[in-house]
């Protein structure tokens, strides 16, 4: 159940968070600023590359990892392949996840290694791996923590990853809210020097500005009625969130969304990109999820019997390629099984800026919806 009169009780809010994720999504862009320096300290912006990578290959446990490979190809797009390797292990604890170098990884390849604890010895293995192949190698990670001395000793070059003090005590959780960008900033910076695409320092630091008004916008402060992320977590309330995406940036941030969801919330959901979304959950749309499949539903005693769950179309969208855009045929196949839809639509700006804001919002949502439900 969602407690919805909590929203709107900032105190009450911050009591609820004790994993501190509000303020970890309120700062998302003073860690954007902080990693770029830390990337500069490190040397990112001497670095001198001979030409591009083949291939960018990324490792780390967990959502983080997930999320900085998925928007690092979405950015790249075709100028170079990027692959994830899937760890492997019979726990998902630091000790027992392993990481293997795909069999044709060798020197015209970059490793690039995301994780926000650093203590995983299957990763100083593999940086091992990569330094016997001739890979290059670039971490980003906790200060002073194992990987550290493994990627010195390969000749590869460490970041910092941007911390907070209160964060030093308590485990990171892979989906908070500034996990990503403290991880992802600085290969943004290092995948610029390298050619593959574009994000000079003035651009993460607009990338940072638009965090900042997200922020603004989306505080424990505001009220839910001017608030998109409260507005969004409310509408979410006793549904199955199907989300739907449409432009190519809008993809990373629905599948970062549905992670958050079941991370921080505990609650499953959907995703698919427009417009062969509107064919594979046309049947979803129209069976028991449905919110008109039950029509005895409205006369049903909700003190007495649990509310049935039903679909809710989230809709996120960025610039459509072409001007073409699947949008009314979204609305109208849900509207048409009475199914309730949401919509976010970032302000023009950048990719980089539209893809923050859409991260953001939903980012703050999902930190509603696992306070409010009491996650």
């Amino acid at each position: 159940m969602l407690d919805e009169t909590l929203l709107d009780d900032p105190e009450a809010l911050a009591r609820a968070d004790r994993r501190a994720l509000l303020r970890g999504a309120a700062e998302a862009g003073a860690r954007v600023r902080t990693a770029v320096l830390h990337a500069v300290e490190a040397g990112v912006n001497d670095l001198k590359p001979d030409g591009r990578p083949r291939a960018l290959l990324i490792a780390g446990p967990g959502t983080a990892s997930v999320g900085v490979a998925e928007l690092l190809g979405t950015l790249a797009g075709a100028a170079c392949p990027v692959t994830r390797i899937h760890p492997t292990g019979v726990a998902p604890a630091a000790g027992a996840l392993r990481w293997d170098l795909p069999g044709w990884a060798g020197p015209v390849d970059l490793l690039l290694i995301a994780t926000p604890d650093g203590t995983e010895p299957g990763l100083s293995i593999l940086v091992e791996q990569a330094y016997r192949r001739g890979c290059t190698v670039v971490a980003v990670a906790p200060d002073r923590s194992p990987i550290t001395d493994a990627v010195v000793g390969a000749h590869g070059l460490f970041v910092p990853m941007a911390t907070a003090p209160y964060e030093q005590d308590q485990p990171l959780t892979a989906s908070a809210p500034g996990v990503l960008w403290a991880l992802l900033t600085p290969l943004l910076a290092l995948l610029d020097r390298t050619g593959l695409l574009s994000a000079p320092a003035d651009a993460l630091g607009k990338v940072a500005d638009r965090l900042d008004q997200v922020a603004e916008r989306c505080g424990p402060a505001i009220a839910t009625y001017s608030n998109p992320a409260k507005n969004l977590a409310a509408e979410l309330a006793e549904s199955l969130p199907v989300i739907w995406t449409e432009g190519v940036s809008a993809a990373p941030a629905g599948q970062r969304f549905a992670a958050a969801l079941a991370e921080l919330a505990g609650r499953p959901a959907l995703t698919a990109q427009l417009p062969e979304a509107l064919g594979s959950h046309s049947v979803l749309l129209s069976g028991a999820l449905a919110a008109g499949a039950d029509p005895d539903d409205f006369f049903r005693d909700r003190v007495e019997e649990a509310q049935a769950l039903h679909a809710r179309v989230v809709l996120l969208r960025d610039r459509p390629i072409g001007g073409l855009s699947a949008a009314p045929a979204a609305r109208e196949l849900a509207l048409s099984h009475d199914t309730a839809i949401s919509e976010l639509e970032p302000e023009d700006g950048s990719e980089l800026e539209t893809l923050a804001e859409l991260i953001a919002i939903t980012d703050f949502a999902a930190v509603y919806v696992a306070l409010a439900s009491g996650a």
